[in-house]
């Protein structure tokens, strides 16, 4: 059973290599549908280099995590192209709606690199943008933002500006009623939205067939009249044009556009968390970095182009290693938080029982101060 919407075809397969899943490069390296005049070999060279960035970046936070310098941390390896992808497809003023994973795209798309390493240390100022940039704070609360994504472009369309709003979201967030509220407002209303869905098809422990009957997640665009795309979700080339595919229809007035892009996540859901407890990770990471790396296949093109060494890559990395060095340095050095700064920004009025933890916290906070 297929759903033919525009040029894409949605078909109700759980298959993460069916040949109706929207594909440009192949887990070979080979393009299966002519880029030209879409993506050169400056832009394919720039989607690699990112790729490595946060990589390495991700692969820092890990290891800053296991040894006391950071606290829970969520990451991302597998899913760079996903998240590079969608935030190269958008332009400078769109708008951002990031979860407590994408930190990636916030990266590409214009956050200060210390300032996510301030997050993830527990800074407030962690969250703040730079100036003239649109990226919200990570949402953690489960497809929130989704119906903050709706607004924020309805609110631009109103305004007559021509800027878009992306939301991402997990496979576990299209359980939650934000989802189908946000889908429904925005299909209304016809909002430059993207809903892009990283479907790592577990929502931590549970598995996407345990969510729901539905055997894809793009499918459901469908019950509201709106644009609805499956995508490989580790094929930047697919990722990238699909996104400014669906930024430019909702420019027009179209609508917006959900899009699935199939993808794996090779850690566990959290640094909190052990998957080996729900499902063979080791297994399904392996066969994930073998066949389906996101990275691998793009190297393997810019190989067959000429346009790539080894020479290069370790130049890349050297140079990519110094920056995340020198704003990991920048984000250390910055003054301690204030624990009690977490009551603040919670209740117009503080309940009894949150009085007392606070005075609690507050006496131990004086405690150690005077120890010091």
């Amino acid at each position: 059973m297929a759903i033919n919407l525009d040029h894409h075809k949605v078909i109700f397969s759980s298959n993460p290599e069916s040949p109706d899943m929207v594909q440009v490069l192949s887990a070979d390296g080979e393009l299966l549908e002519s880029a030209e005049g879409k993506i050169d070999e400056s832009l394919m060279l720039q989607m690699y280099e990112k790729m490595l960035f946060v990589r390495a970046f991700d692969r820092k936070s890990v290891n800053l995590q296991r040894q006391g310098r950071m606290g829970t941390y969520a990451p991302f390896e597998g899913q760079e192209a996903s998240q590079v992808g969608s935030a190269m497809a958008l332009s400078p003023m769109d708008w951002m709606f990031p979860t407590y994973r994408d930190h990636a795209a916030a990266i590409i798309h214009g956050q200060d690199l210390f300032r996510v390493f301030l997050y993830w240390m527990g800074h407030i100022e962690g969250s703040i943008s730079p100036e003239g940039k649109r990226i919200m704070p990570p949402c953690v609360p489960i497809a929130t933002q989704m119906v903050h994504a709706v607004g924020t472009a309805w609110a631009s369309k109103l305004k007559g500006e021509k800027d878009a709003s992306l939301a991402f979201f997990g496979d576990g967030a299209t359980s939650e009623g934000d989802f189908h509220e946000a889908l429904n407002f925005a299909g209304v209303y016809k909002t430059p939205t993207i809903f892009f869905c990283q479907n790592n098809g577990y929502a931590i422990s549970v598995p996407f067939e345990m969510q729901s009957a539905s055997r894809t997640i793009s499918q459901r665009a469908a019950a509201y009249d709106i644009q609805g795309v499956r995508i490989d979700g580790n094929d930047i080339f697919a990722v990238y044009l699909t996104v400014k595919e669906a930024v430019e229809r909702g420019l027009r007035g179209e609508g917006p556009t959900l899009i699935e892009a199939v993808t794996f996540r090779y850690g566990a859901h959290t640094t909190a968390d052990d998957p080996k407890k729900y499902r063979n990770q080791e297994a399904l990471s392996q066969e994930w970095r073998e066949k389906r790396d996101p990275l691998d296949r793009l190297r393997k093109l810019l190989v067959k182009k000429g346009i790539w060494s080894e020479q290069q890559e370790e130049q890349w990395l050297k140079q990519i290693h110094e920056q995340i060095d020198d704003q990991l340095d920048k984000a250390e050095s910055y003054p301690k938080s204030n624990p009690l700064d977490m009551f603040n920004h919670v209740y117009a009025e503080t309940p009894w029982n949150i009085k007392e933890q606070q005075e609690e916290l507050r006496t131990f906070v004086n405690k150690e101060v005077k120890q010091r």
